[in-house]
């Protein structure tokens, strides 16, 4: 390995604040999303947009811990115990406050069976209670596998780890919906999933690209990216099932194209900032899992009461300034509780 680890490396602080607010205009683009045919083709092409720009954000999330985790040796034991520790805690928090969210907003309702209603809550952890929160399940699936596939990918040669991207992109290509008639009947799912993120976020970060305008050819990448997922997403529509969301399914070819060219676009773009943008970026950063838990809730307040949302003017400056709205109203959420006594434990 060589010896700069990305931790060290003020690229790896950019890229996840940008992802952290890529994600928060995603989820503010999906209400408009829904409203295909009651809204202005304009308003929807535009959430269909935006939302196709930022459709890297979780898989980037992924990458970034790949590029942190894979290259480090741990003790099972205490890797789990660590890790597990500081996801779960504040995810059981985030969860029990959506609960509440439900019955504040009259989605569910508790009645005088105590046992009935301890179920109902139970139900909703165990299969997620707000849509987002699945990016937390899927999670701690991946750091169960950490220290398999980190063993891996510390031992195995650059043609090995590129054997298996190279693997894991094919078989995801082959299990796309218009594609699977080309799927063999071998059982391949075992380069499937999240798995391969991690892995490719470790070789790209490590990895020393000696190509010509790389950058460049990135950026076309990305746009290319982008075209695709909105293009695509909006021919789906001609089919009865709506939304059809293959193009945007983060496990998807084109999002990982995306993902890749954010990736290495950030990487190798050398940021110049002053030490108070560096300060106010690593401040949230501190708070980047605690942000990404609690904006949901945020979002809900932002729209009812103060209607804060892509109804608030134009969709293409409404829906970046809601989220950038969220970002910093969440970021203040979080530090407060942080503050709270046994705040840390539960705020992320």
């Amino acid at each position: 390995m060589p010896p700069a680890k990305p931790g060290n490396i003020d690229w790896i602080n950019n890229l996840r604040l940008i992802a952290l607010y890529a994600v928060i205009i995603l989820h503010s683009t999906s209400l408009l999303l829904a409203q295909y045919g009651k809204v202005p083709m304009a308003d929807w092409w535009t959430a269909d947009f935006l939302n196709a720009l930022v459709r890297f954000a979780v898989p980037v999330f992924v990458m970034i811990t790949g590029a942190l985790l894979l290259h480090r040796e741990y003790e099972i034991g205490d890797f789990l115990k660590k890790r597990l520790t500081r996801v779960v805690l504040p995810f059981l928090f985030w969860s029990l406050v959506y609960v509440w969210y439900s019955w504040y907003n009259e989605e569910i309702v508790f009645g005088s069976d105590a046992w009935a209603n301890i179920k109902q809550v139970l139900h909703l952890l165990k299969y997620g209670s707000s849509y987002h929160l699945w990016y937390v399940y899927m999670l701690i699936g991946l750091y169960f596998f950490i220290p398999v596939i980190g063993k891996f990918v510390r031992n195995a040669t650059e043609k090995e780890i590129l054997y298996f991207l190279a693997v894991w992109f094919a078989v995801m290509l082959i299990t796309q919906p218009y594609l699977s008639r080309y799927n063999p009947s071998v059982d391949m799912h075992y380069f499937a999933g999240f798995a391969g993120y991690l892995v490719l976020g470790h070789y790209l970060a490590f990895k020393d690209f000696n190509v010509r305008h790389l950058r460049g050819w990135m950026f076309a990448l990305f746009v290319f990216s982008i075209l695709l997922i909105a293009l695509g997403s909006r021919l789906l529509l001609k089919y009865p099932v709506w939304p059809g969301t293959m193009f945007y399914e983060p496990v998807n070819p084109a999002v990982v194209m995306l993902a890749v060219s954010v990736f290495i676009i950030v990487k190798l773009t050398a940021l110049k900032m002053p030490p108070v943008v560096i300060r106010m970026r690593d401040f949230a950063g501190k708070y980047n899992y605690g942000i990404y838990l609690g904006h949901a809730l945020v979002l809900y307040f932002l729209d009812e009461p103060f209607g804060i949302s892509y109804k608030l003017c134009t969709p293409i400056i409404a829906i970046p300034l809601t989220a950038l709205v969220c970002l910093l109203v969440t970021l203040l959420l979080v530090w407060v509780i942080n503050k709270i006594p046994f705040g840390k434990w539960v705020s992320g």
